[in-house]
């Protein structure tokens, strides 16, 4: 599914199936999420650096070729491709380990061809090994979904109580991470949305309600997933003197003015950009051993245009993902 500039709509199309230079594998798709970066592309928000484009970028796949130099991949091995798709490992940012803020970075779906397709490629070097034969439907969630949320929920310490803004695809993986881990969760969803409050509690949110309320208790950090700007005052408003307020959005609609008072107290306001390899592989390895189930509607590859569609409307309960078969 090949995006073109200003289609505002994908459009399926048979391309000749890639190949692997010298470090990269070829990867067979069997299930790409749908991830709001996504829809930043399609609506315009996100410009890539060259046309056209095949987004996605939380891919489960199954390797069937490996290019020139490569090694620790195999034939037929289950690999997992995630937003971050290659740095230059030679910047300062990279020397630093903060690959995700080289300035030369690549991006799976975005400067490199994703997974809404039957076959991409992939540097060796940024894939993730995935062990076992997992659902890939479910598994497809967690490689940005998962992974963003991982890292943001690692920006704001050691937070016991944790407001989640938008209780989306990212929320819903976290929220069973954080109740497994015994911190008290307190959902905020669009006013009114009273199914994804269900769903919240459902998953162990302690309290679950309209995003323009304050919580019933005052937070240790609050983390947001909507891409709303006017959440950020809301949410400096929930947390304790000394919290954080973390946005783990790639973009977000503006920040309106706000008192001083509410980052006061040391409050702190961070962004999350990307992910690095090490997320990938510490949060693959906790979920691993965690009670953590992601909850999933499939679409096939040629209806990627309805899943965005209803990840735009709202209506999902958990993530879409893309099936090729």
């Amino acid at each position: 599914m090949v995006l073109d500039r200003g289609a505002g709509r994908l459009a399926l199309r048979d391309l000749p199936r890639p190949r692997p230079a010298a470090g990269e594998i070829l990867v067979r798709v069997l299930a790409c999420g749908v991830c709001r970066t996504d829809l930043h592309i399609v609506d315009g928000e996100l410009e890539p650096p060259r046309w056209p484009v095949i987004p996605g970028h939380e891919v489960v796949g199954e390797v069937t070729a490996v290019g020139e130099g490569v090694t620790g991949f195999e034939r037929g091995g289950r690999v997992g491709l995630a937003w971050l798709a290659g740095a230059c490992g030679e910047c300062e940012y990279c020397r630093r380990g903060e690959e995700n803020l080289c300035p030369d970075a690549e991006f799976t779906g975005f400067s490199r061809p994703g997974g809404y397709a039957e076959y991409t490629t992939a540097r060796a070097d940024y894939a993730f090994r995935l062990t076992g034969d997992g659902d890939p439907v479910a598994t497809a969630p967690l490689l940005c979904a998962g992974l963003i949320g991982y890292r943001t929920w690692r920006k704001a310490g050691e937070a016991r109580r944790v407001g989640l803004y938008g209780f989306g695809a990212a929320a819903h993986i976290l929220a069973q991470l954080l109740v497994a881990e015994g911190r008290e969760v307190y959902a905020f969803t669009r006013p009114g949305d009273e199914a994804s409050q269900a769903f919240a509690r459902r998953l162990g949110a302690v309290w679950a309600g309209d995003s323009d309320r304050p919580p019933p208790a005052v937070l240790d950090a609050a983390l947001i997933f909507a891409p709303v700007g006017s959440l950020v005052p809301a949410a400096l408003e929930a947390v304790r003197p000394g919290g954080s307020v973390v946005c783990g959005g790639i973009h977000m609609s503006d920040i309106p003015s706000f008192p001083y008072r509410l980052l006061w107290e040391e409050r702190r306001l961070e962004s999350v950009a990307n992910l690095t390899r090490a997320d990938g592989h510490g949060f693959l390895e906790k979920v691993a051993g965690a009670p953590v189930r992601t909850e999933t509607r499939p679409y096939p590859l040629e209806q990627a245009n309805e899943a965005l569609d209803a990840l735009r409307g709202g209506e999902l309960e958990g993530a879409a993902v893309l099936t090729m078969e």
